[in-house]
């Protein structure tokens, strides 16, 4: 009798663990929340992707991914330039907010984005997932405002852009530094050789990914290109019709590539959320068919190219005229990662995550978004087609042209702000004018 029932007790006592182990891994839901890739390209125009219009140059592997996700053709960053767009993607505020809204942070500034604002790091973080940042932060160069305070538990790359590599600030009579490089909060490099920064930091992504913990991650990769003084590694000289810029960007894509063929082959490529942006419009590319450039409000300086892809989730394929921005990317990411947003924490953004995984189904809502100019001053409001502009601190020729005239532009009809329509809609730019008042005195 006990020699039959021991057969029989080992297979209860198999099912049972079986059904134990089975058990967890349903509660234990951490595996099914996706990895997170921010691919954050500097100074990188509208059109300066193979799928958006560029010209002189291939981006094969940008195109590939836009190809398994969504494009979006009206998708905003809440600045002209690198600090304080930086700083509204990883708050999902506007940069008002917190006084980071004037310019850009030098190696002489003593300020940096407040600890007291919850970065996307570390609600992602307390969230339980990994962290790191692989390129330029640019939101403070003082320990106390570095990226290893602010919810990365990793850091490999630069404090500011690339032009301030050993810079003369002759208004002030500051030498800046060497450009330094950081592993964490050491010092490990000081000038690194800039034609091997995009290949330095798609290393390090490669290797993060390959050596990853158990915990989901996010990543943020900030390169530094297309920011000028433009580099390239020696295999990608040469390699456009455009010269070097086209190169430049040309590696970017090779970047890009790289990491999603690692995310391929350890087969989580399917379970991560890749996304793909600027910071801002071109110093040198293009952004063509829109007006202006960095640094200036029109469409050209905040209107950027924007790719998001999440292969088990999103539908392939689509292109997406619905308006978004960087300031949607915290509330969404934060929906689709199950993490708690304080209850007092003012957001800009809008969870789009409906849309992105029901965008035939999914309308979103019209809202206002506020330009405000490198000044720091309010210039002009988009809602729905209409954009006003009230001022123009750059991108408009005083001597030439006079002072700035109100203007407002339809731009589902007139992507490139040519035709001022502001004495046919009295009523749209006494409600626009009304919003921007409002929004300056909550802010």
């Amino acid at each position: 009798m006990k020699i039959k029932i021991k057969p029989f007790i080992s297979k209860l006592l198999l099912l049972i663990i079986f059904s134990s182990t089975a058990c967890q891994q349903h509660i234990d839901t951490s595996n099914d929340r996706p990895n997170i890739i921010i691919f954050f390209t500097d100074d990188q125009g509208y059109a300066d992707v193979g799928c958006y219009g560029a010209e002189g140059f291939e981006t094969p592997h940008i195109d590939r991914l836009a190809s398994e996700g969504i494009r979006f053709t009206n998708f905003y960053v809440p600045a002209t330039v690198c600090t304080p767009s930086r700083a509204g993607l990883l708050t999902g505020r506007y940069p008002k907010r917190y006084n980071l809204h004037e310019a850009v942070l030098f190696p002489f500034s003593e300020g940096g984005l407040s600890l007291n604002e919850y970065t996307m790091a570390e609600m992602l973080r307390d969230n339980g997932y990994s962290t790191s940042i692989i390129g330029k932060w640019h939101l403070g160069h003082k320990e106390e405002f570095m990226p290893n305070n602010q919810g990365f538990d990793q850091f490999y790359g630069v404090p500011y852009s690339n032009d301030m590599d050993n810079y003369y600030y002759k208004h002030i009579d500051f030498q800046s530094p060497p450009l330094p490089f950081y592993r964490n909060k050491t010092l490990i490099e000081s000038g690194p050789d800039q034609d091997y920064l995009t290949q330095k930091y798609t290393e390090e992504a490669i290797n993060q990914i390959k050596n990853r913990s158990e915990k989901p991650f996010f990543m943020y990769v900030a390169q530094n290109m297309p920011h000028t003084p433009l580099h390239a590694s020696p295999a990608f000289i040469g390699k456009s019709e455009k010269g070097l810029y086209g190169d430049v960007i040309m590696e970017l894509d090779w970047s890009v590539g790289e990491i999603v063929k690692t995310l391929k082959e350890q087969n989580i490529y399917d379970n991560t959320i890749f996304i793909f942006t600027s910071d801002n419009g071109p110093q040198m590319g293009s952004a063509k068919p829109l007006r202006g450039k960095k640094a200036e409000t029109w469409d050209g300086g905040q209107r950027v190219p924007a790719i998001v892809v999440w292969p088990s989730k999103i539908t392939k394929g689509v292109v997406s005229s619905d308006f978004t921005t960087t300031l949607d990317l915290f509330p969404t990411l934060a929906k689709i990662a199950g993490s708690k947003i304080p209850e007092n924490l003012k957001l800009d953004g809008l969870d789009i995550s409906d849309y992105l995984l029901h965008p035939e189904a999914t309308k979103l809502p019209e809202r206002p978004f506020y330009f405000y100019a490198r000044n720091g001053e309010i210039e002009a409001v988009r809602m729905g087609k209409w954009k006003l502009h009230i001022q123009k601190s750059i991108g408009w020729n005083l001597n030439k042209n006079g002072s700035f005239p109100v203007s407002l532009y339809n731009l589902d009809e007139d992507i490139s702000e040519k035709n001022n329509v502001v004495d046919q809609f009295p009523e749209v730019v006494e409600q626009l004018t009304k919003m921007m008042k409002e929004i300056e005195t909550e802010l």
